[in-house]
């Protein structure tokens, strides 16, 4: 009779890469339990007291949220500690905080269970939201949230910060508060069934450089604690008890890895050319006003995409003419005189201004509905105070205007019907302005990108916003994990309509540029340049990589590829016909 122990199998599962690196060790299960909130009547006479109780767990949660984005700035630094600003700014929520007393008014029922189903109906709104930036932020509202019952129970919220020994982190998710909580000593990895590489939490986990994977789906079922464990920040690849020819194999991938970054970084530093001599220009996207470091860090050439809903998403009212001002003066300042091209906002269907649904009505196809520019014409008090503002803010820069959700040129004529009454409303207050403001529209739905030539007579430049042109274009919705797979952006319609649009816009001397995923994935960023993209504008972290590979090619073998490319037939062709060439010029140059 055998004495060998059966080794447990190797298990590999995909998630989606968060925060690049490797590492291996034993397995963490972090089981986060939810608040079990009472549910009880109050007595009338006990009413005042029970309101008082909620602001002393309101006054509680803003003192530990005050207390950990100190802790974040001394520790980690400024940046990352304004993530738990919309932490704070959650408990400045008035249409979250008189909604909970407006439903225990109405009910008599106890605050804590007011405010779940107050908070719980906030999340569901944020959770069903299609941007994936935004969608995270039920995140943040679900992490106060979480907070603000422990404090109205008493209950003391659990913590990373006692890891036994170095350890992979396994949860279902977590949050940002969460992550700071950890050892970072001991906190090899972090990987959650859900969760998205937007997610505060993931943010959090690059600024300290844990590697980290979401998304995938059930590890945490399957994995237990003191599993052994490798963990692929890179790929997205969770690997269960590693044999060790895999260990073996990683090992080298790390050193390769640890290599290419320095080298990424280092290159960083050039100027984005092309061997045959061809300047490139690298831009970036943003959210906030407070990620305009992140320019400079990354040496981008300007923003290329300032989405501007957080201004309004994080508020309890509609921003002012003078706080949009001072927000775009801010960046703008402190880019030029690199370009800001400011997208007006994206806002209406699924994402709506907090405690004003009524601008909103109910929509079975949010999506396709009343959104962007479409809720912009028809709320032209709102439009209005966001023009002023960019009209006003562009004698502090280099800045450009961009609309978006354009379908037509009727639209496009509307817009700027309301820009040029702005221009006359800023002239009679005498505020000066850039009276020759270069004026865009994004290029996400089908009928904009068939009448490219037409609208290209309205407006100076194009952005193409690849998430939702390739949604629409292809009937998929990129968030329904069922169709996921029939998201390609190399399907040739994709292709084809992107070769439409940039022949049309050239033709006329209209720059175009890409602002959408595919501007900042390597693989495919010689067939957009081969196709005679002007701009590419991505997520900051990801200019490094895009550089480095653009110093390594040529502008004439871009074209080539782009016109083999247009000749094939199958996305997946295309697709691995990118891939082989991106993987020549790295092996032939990086080694």
């Amino acid at each position: 009779m055998s004495s060998d122990i059966t080794k447990p199998q190797e298990i590999t599962l995909q998630g989606i890469p968060a925060s690049p690196g490797i590492a291996y060790g034993k397995v963490f299960v972090y089981i986060q339990s939810s608040v079990e909130v009472p549910h009880y009547k109050v007595d009338e006479s006990k009413r005042e007291a029970e309101e008082a109780r909620f602001d002393q767990a309101l006054v509680s949660t803003r003192q530990q949220i005050s207390k950990i984005q100190n802790e974040v700035s001394t520790n980690i630094g400024p940046e990352e500690a304004r993530i738990f600003d919309a932490h704070l700014m959650v408990l400045e929520d008035q249409a979250l905080l008189a909604e909970t007393i407006r439903e225990f008014e109405a009910t008599s029922e106890n605050i804590e269970t007011c405010f779940d189903r107050v908070s719980q109906h906030y999340i569901k709104a944020f959770s069903e939201i299609e941007d994936e930036y935004l969608r995270e932020r039920a995140g943040d509202v679900r992490d106060v949230a979480q907070r603000v019952l422990q404090n109205l129970l008493g209950q003391t919220k659990t913590s990373l910060s006692q890891l036994a020994g170095e350890q992979i982190i396994v949860a279902n998710d977590i949050s940002p508060s969460d992550t700071v909580s950890m050892d970072r000593m001991e906190a090899l990895a972090i990987v959650t069934d859900s969760g998205s590489k937007t997610s505060h939490a993931v943010i959090m986990a690059r600024s300290m450089k844990v590697p980290a994977i979401v998304g995938t789906h059930d590890l945490s079922s399957k994995a237990t604690n003191g599993d052994w464990a490798l963990i692929d920040g890179y790929a997205g690849v969770v690997i269960l008890n590693p044999s060790e020819s895999t260990l073996f194999r990683y090992g080298k991938i790390r050193e390769e890895k640890e290599s290419l970054e320095s080298q990424l970084l280092e290159a960083n530093k050039e100027p984005s050319i092309t061997l045959d001599g061809v300047a490139v220009t690298l831009q970036a996207n943003i959210e906030r006003v407070d990620e305009v470091g992140l320019i400079n860090d990354y040496n981008a050439d300007g923003v290329g995409l300032f989405r501007t809903e957080y201004l309004y998403l994080n508020n309890d009212h509609i921003p002012t003419e003078n706080e949009h001002l001072e927000a775009y003066r801010t960046v703008a300042e402190a880019l030029a005189p690199r370009p800001l091209i400011i997208r007006t906002l994206d806002l209406g269907g699924d994402k709506t201004i907090p405690g004003n649904p009524h601008l909103f009505p109910k929509e079975s196809n949010p999506f396709m509905g009343f959104r962007a520019i479409r809720f912009c014409l028809e709320h032209q008090e709102i439009f209005k105070d966001q023009l002023r503002a960019v009209l006003a803010a562009s004698v502090h820069g280099n800045i450009k205007l961009m609309y978006p959700m354009i379908s037509g040129a009727d639209e496009l004529a509307q817009a700027n019907a309301v820009l040029s009454e702005c221009k006359v409303e800023l002239r009679e207050r005498g505020v000066a302005f850039d009276e020759s403001l270069e004026v865009g529209m994004m290029i996400e739905i089908p009928s904009a990108a068939a009448t490219a030539d037409i609208l290209a007579e309205q407006c100076d430049f194009f952005s193409v916003g690849t998430n939702d042109m390739i949604q629409y274009l292809l009937a998929v919705d990129r968030v329904n994990d069922r169709i996921a797979h029939l998201y390609e952006p190399t399907h040739p319609a994709v292709l084809r309509t992107l070769h439409h649009v940039i022949k049309e816009a050239h033709q006329r001397d209209l720059p175009v540029s890409i602002c959408g995923e595919m501007g900042g994935d390597p693989i495919l960023v010689p067939l957009l340049l081969g196709l005679g993209i002007d701009a590419l504008s991505m997520s900051p972290p990801q200019i490094p990589q895009v550089r480095y590979l653009i110093r390594l090619m040529t502008m004439s073998d871009a074209q080539q590829l782009a016109e083999e490319a247009l000749k094939m037939s199958s996305p997946e062709a295309i697709y691995q016909h990118c891939q082989k060439f991106y993987k020549e010029r790295m092996e032939r140059f990086a080694s």
